[in-house]
């Protein structure tokens, strides 16, 4: 007997998977966590989500499902964070196939529950992207959620979704989330991420490294992604609280679509007419673009001049932290530099660096 648990979104949301389920269950015994390889740009060049096809080094668990393990790598120029994950975590890592859609992610489901006889099934999404119902203005990556979403509500066993952290991913706003939400699970402390603290010092998901943050104590208004989106780090942020899985699904637009998809490309075509776009091919358009950039060896002055310049910009909007990743893209810098930038800012200036995040200097 153990226990499954299902990272939504993929990434970032494994990681939280990982803390989540030694703060609920306990360190004995860890879960198997299915997940997406999804890494986005910041360190896969190839857009989308990578397949079985994409690893050499992969186990079978099951005829459809492949476990990662440490010494998994995936194939240039493709890139994952999943075979690091399975060095650092004691957890089982499952990976999800999308390529056949909702009806092909059912078919691993299943075969897991019969391979696993889980004694529970929990469905995390760090900040609540899941609950949406497709026309927000603020949606930007819903299909991952989406599609795990719809496959989960159709599995006979029932499955418990957890969400982490709501409007932390900068998607939804927590307070649209409220409606959605029941009672609160778990409120996560600092002595909750220590399990995952060695993660977080390189793992690039920012809604992630905000939770962990924020249950670590950090308040403020936390800026994002390489469109500067401001998140605030409230009371709220280190929640978990379960929402009802049929409702989400009634409420998701999208996820009910993809219900009986059989393919990514059909799933990418519903969120297109949904939503109004694809996130992956918004991933190809970018990728297109860094393709074409040259890159150069980075360049520390100029870094950290730019760094005060940025802070200068941030303060004026009242931001007070900010993550990594949003620091490389704002300097201009490819996401291969992310560590090599984290480890200039913080050895010149520690006393901002307020793990995982990176605190903004207050004005001389």
């Amino acid at each position: 007997m153990t226990r499954l648990i299902v990272a939504a979104g993929g990434g970032g949301d494994a990681v939280a998977a990982a803390m989540l389920d030694a703060a609920l269950y306990g360190a004995e015994d860890p879960a198997v966590i299915l997940t997406y390889a999804w890494d986005r740009l910041i360190v896969d060049p190839l857009p989308g989500p990578r397949s079985p096809a994409d690893f050499n080094g992969l186990r079978q668990l099951t005829p459809s499902v492949y476990l990662v393990p440490a010494d998994a790598e995936p194939v240039a120029p493709a890139g994952s964070t999943l075979p690091r994950l399975a060095a650092e975590l004691p957890h089982s890592l499952a990976l999800i196939d999308p390529r056949r859609g909702a009806v092909g992610i059912v078919q691993q489901l299943d075969e897991l529950l019969a391979e696993l006889s889980p004694e529970s099934v929990d469905l995390l999404d760090v900040g609540g992207d899941i609950l949406a119902r497709g026309d927000e203005p603020t949606l930007k990556s819903p299909l991952a959620d989406a599609l795990t979403l719809a496959a989960c509500a159709q599995l006979q066993m029932p499955v418990r979704l957890l969400i982490a952290g709501p409007g932390l991913d900068g998607e939804l706003p927590a307070g649209d989330l409220i409606e959605a939400l029941g009672p609160i699970a778990h409120t996560l402390t600092a002595e909750d991420v220590e399990p995952i603290a060695s993660v977080l010092e390189w793992h690039p998901s920012e809604a992630t490294a905000m939770l962990g943050a924020a249950a670590r104590g950090v308040r403020g208004l936390c800026e994002i992604r390489d469109a500067g989106l401001p998140v605030p780090l409230t009371d709220e942020g280190p929640t978990v609280h379960e929402a009802d899985l049929d409702d989400a699904l009634h409420r998701n637009t999208l996820s009910r679509a993809l219900v009986s998809t059989s393919s990514l490309e059909e799933a990418e075509q519903h969120s297109r007419e949904i939503c109004g776009y694809s996130e992956i091919d918004y991933e190809r358009n970018k990728a297109l673009w860094l393709s074409e950039q040259r890159a150069v060896p980075l360049d520390p002055d100029n870094a950290l001049g730019e760094l005060s310049r940025f802070e200068a910009e941030a303060r004026g909007r009242g931001v007070t932290h900010t993550t990594f990743r949003r620091l490389t893209e704002s300097l201009g810098l490819p996401g291969s530099q992310r560590q090599e930038l984290r480890a200039l800012l913080i050895a010149n200036h520690p006393d901002q660096y307020t793990a995982p995040l990176w605190s903004i200097a207050t004005s001389s």
